[in-house]
């Protein structure tokens, strides 16, 4: 299949950036009229107060947004920041502990576990849902019942054309929360760093750049080899590194399987897994714990585990400490800049001797973050 060009998805987002730009003035009380990233049109007679989230892990894109209390206007959302990234949670709740305490559960917008008579008892403004969820959205009911109650619904995307829509996606939730100079300062800060890398990288020859193998979620499952990234999330990080995705050669998919043997077969010079803070939700998991309470004694020992496992120790990637693991949760958010440097690191380490990503990575935070920057985010075979 045809891989696309390193920049294509990023140069994308920069154009829609100067475009939406051009459209949004200031914080507007009157109605305001939107184009959300499934193409909808979506009007509010004023900006909307009471907000529920699709997923709570849209934090993630709301918090560098928010000159303020990143929670005034939320009213609830989906559990999943709690379960699966407890560590970021505790990092909010430390900061925000009545909001956070305040927020509804709203079940899964997807599943019959949705409340719709809850949204409707909040007196909800705005859903925010993930735009690859929007069939399941339709499929359900969803938008219906919530058009019918007279509830908006707005799409965005952090996760699956992520790089092409990271972009259009702050400006819209700016628009609507009011809060569009903030907005443009972060993407211009989102931008600058992602060309850090997309400059150096555009300038390296396709035979330069090594074949990798990501592994999605590795450790948390045990019986089975592997969930991948097609050209989607962490496939197009890979390419926007300067690597070639080894599951974008199967597949043209967002999730493609992969097979130990296929692996051996392509004995890739790098193989990445994603790991996060699992282990409280799904006390089985092997994967590493990285996050914001990461320990990197831990860590080296459940990527050491990873190694060890059959088959994979055999692969000279692993025999070569050329096993990464990163966190997971970069997947699902505009900080996924912070992904593509270290990878860019793992695979052309002379091209990018001089990245200093952990202090990028600082940097978010003290200006856009309502907390600290702690705990461990990545992490090599020893």
């Amino acid at each position: 299949m045809s891989i696309p060009t390193p920049s294509r998805g990023f140069l994308g987002a920069v154009t829609a950036s100067v475009i939406m730009i051009a459209q949004a003035s200031g914080a507007q009380a009157e109605a305001l009229t939107v184009t959300d990233i499934a193409g909808r049109q979506v009007t509010f007679e004023t900006l909307p107060e009471r907000i529920v989230l699709g997923e709570g892990r849209m934090m993630y894109a709301i918090a560098p947004l928010v000159d303020g209390n990143p929670f005034e206007k939320i009213v609830g959302w989906k559990d999943d920041l709690i379960k699966y990234d407890p560590d970021a949670f505790r990092k909010f709740e430390s900061v925000y502990p009545q909001d956070t305490a305040r927020q509804i559960n709203f079940g899964n917008p997807y599943a019959g576990d949705f409340s719709i008579e809850a949204v409707l008892e909040a007196e909800t403004d705005l859903v925010l849902l993930d735009v690859g969820n929007l069939f399941k959205a339709e499929e359900t009911g969803l938008m219906e019942k919530l058009g019918d109650a007279g509830v908006n619904v707005a799409f965005i995307d952090f996760r699956r054309n992520s790089t092409e829509n990271t972009v259009p996606s702050l400006l819209l939730m700016g628009r609507i929360l009011g809060e569009e100079k903030r907005a443009a300062e972060f993407i211009d800060f989102y931008i600058a760093q992602m060309r850090k890398v997309t400059n150096v990288v555009d300038a390296i020859p396709a035979d330069e750049r090594p074949l990798v193998v990501l592994e999605n979620a590795a450790g948390w499952q045990t019986d089975f080899c592997c969930w991948s990234f097609g050209p989607y999330n962490y496939g197009r990080f890979v390419e926007l590194a300067g690597g070639v995705n080894y599951a974008s050669t199967l597949a043209n998919a967002y999730s493609v399987d992969i097979s130990l043997e296929g692996i051996l077969e392509a004995d890739p010079k790098h193989i990445i897994g994603t790991g996060a803070n699992w282990a409280e939700a799904r006390p089985e998991v092997s994967s590493t714990l990285l996050g914001y309470e990461g320990d990197p004694e831990v860590n080296a020992q459940k990527l050491q585990a990873l190694a060890d496992r059959p088959g994979f120790a055999d692969l000279p990637a692993v025999k070569n400490g050329n096993l990464h693991s990163i966190y997971h949760q970069f997947y699902n958010s505009p900080y996924h800049f912070i992904a593509v440097q270290q990878i860019a690191k793992w695979l052309h380490p002379d091209d990018f001797e001089d990245l200093d990503v952990e202090a990028n990575f600082k940097e978010l935070h003290e200006r856009f973050l309502p907390f600290e920057a702690s705990g461990q985010f990545w992490t090599s075979l020893n």
